[in-house]
């Protein structure tokens, strides 16, 4: 048996994966990251797309896999999704920037998901996810997709495969053959980010995870799928990415401590997390200058990818939803400057349709900074330029902020963003119920206990 193309090569990787035995220092980021995730569905409760997917989940019930907020098991797939959306919906979850943008902790859920419908143990279930981390996070290293009009989603279908795969126990060939099915079977397209944005955009995540499972759940059976899923003549390089090269050898060992967990960004915000330094600048000048009714003009200078995807079309100067808001480099620099703070609040209807707001984005431009772009992707720089009515211009760069590589999130952090976004669904005995199950994730032998203290009556 010859490692001949990438699929293989990954797939060995993985099933060579469960006798890893993880360093404590990378168990902790994943708790970390767990908790985070949990913030994130607790604040995506009630929401619209949400209630539609808790909808077709009722109408699929099965006893494998439970639903966040309800009592509802379904599949493993309606889990992972409708649980994927969940932690996607307010861009609130972490992030990695590589060539290609990504949220690493898109796979937690359908991990998740699938360690409960297998029965698998909490030891277990964290080895998925940093496989999965660390997967996703070196194809994002190797190439840029969203420069061809793909989605950074199509990574997930790669990443979840193997994770899928090691949590079924799934052999060398049968793992091989989920990530060719999984890739081959469901690439996304970059619309799902372009232009006035739709629910999909917090769903395409969760969607490919779904069809990961889906695909995994097919090899364990037999099925194979189109090889070589990335080399071939019609494949993934000619079609899709470009010819790139993937050193699996290279990827994370106990040996060589070189996790791409480590590397993850998590965020203060929720929003986008390449204009959070933008909102860093927009804080800072607003606390030196008297107030938004003395301002002329506002440039933000930015890198070339920020251009390109925050502030790509007139939407981004007059969002209507919240998904594009979100993802607005002139939205969130002028709420900043207004309110002071972004919060979940800083995309309700009446806030995205502010009159000052939009008054506000009126005078801004987005230009690329190439020095800014040389930084970019290690490091998410943003400089914000505000010319007074008096001619005086305040500016404000930040390269990096909270959440960084350079300036982690604690636990202590990490705990305070749970429990403001739990305070509203869930109360203090739950919460306290949540971060005790994750202070052991890697020791617990089930999950519906987590699900029990998640339910909103």
């Amino acid at each position: 048996m010859t490692d001949s193309t990438i699929a293989r090569r990954l797939a060995r990787y993985a099933c060579e994966f469960r006798e890893q035995r993880l360093p404590e220092e990378i168990i902790k980021l994943v708790r970390q990251r767990f908790i985070d995730s949990l913030a994130c569905v607790l604040g995506a409760y009630g929401a619209d797309p949400v209630k539609a997917t808790l909808c077709y989940a009722a109408a699929n019930t099965a006893q494998s896999s439970s639903v966040f907020g309800t009592n509802l098991k379904t599949t493993a797939e309606i889990a992972a999704f409708a649980n994927g959306l969940m932690v996607r919906f307010l861009d609130y979850n972490d992030g990695y920037m590589g060539l290609e943008p990504g949220h690493p902790s898109d796979n937690i859920p359908a991990c998740l998901a699938l360690a409960q419908a297998e029965n698998a143990t909490g030891a277990e279930l964290v080895s998925a996810i940093v496989l999965a981390y660390e997967i996703q996070m070196r194809l994002q290293d190797a190439a840029s997709l969203n420069k061809r009009g793909w989605d950074h989603v199509n990574y997930i279908n790669v990443a979840m495969a193997a994770a899928a795969s090691n949590l079924m126990k799934l052999d060398v060939v049968q793992t091989e053959q989920a990530i060719n099915i999984a890739l081959s079977g469901h690439l996304a397209m970059r619309q799902v980010r372009s232009g006035s944005l739709s629910d999909w955009k917090g769903c395409s995540a969760a969607n490919a995870a779904r069809n990961a499972i889906f695909a995994a759940q097919l090899a364990r059976h037999g099925m194979t799928g189109p090889s070589p899923v990335f080399e071939g003549e019609m494949g993934f390089f000619k079609q899709v990415s470009g010819r790139f090269e993937l050193d699996v050898d290279r990827f994370g060992t106990p040996d060589n401590g070189d996790y791409a967990i480590r590397r993850s960004l998590t965020k203060t915000f929720p929003t986008n997390g390449e204009l959070h330094t933008a909102v860093w600048a927009a804080l800072d000048i607003r606390k030196r200058i008297d107030g938004v009714r003395d301002i002329a003009a506002i440039s933000i200078e930015t890198s070339e990818f920020n251009r390109r995807v925050l502030a790509d079309t007139p939407e981004k100067w007059l969002p209507r939803t919240r998904e594009t808001a979100d993802h607005s480099l002139p939205y969130n620099v002028a709420r900043a400057l207004l309110d002071g703070d972004i919060t979940v609040g800083s995309y309700a209807a009446e806030k995205i349709a502010d009159p000052a707001a939009i008054a506000l984005m009126e005078k801004v431009s987005v230009v690329e900074d190439p020095a800014l772009t040389r930084l970019f992707p290690r490091h998410l720089a943003n400089r914000v330029r505000v010319t007074l009515a008096s001619g005086e211009q305040v500016v404000s760069e930040m390269i990096t902020g909270p959440g960084s590589v350079e300036t982690p999130m604690t636990d202590g952090d990490f705990e305070r963003k749970f429990r403001r976004m739990a305070t509203p669904h869930i109360d203090a005995s739950a919460q306290a119920a949540v971060l005790g199950f994750v202070a052991r994730l890697e020791h617990q032998a089930e999950f519906e206990s987590l699900f029990a203290a998640m339910d909103v009556p």
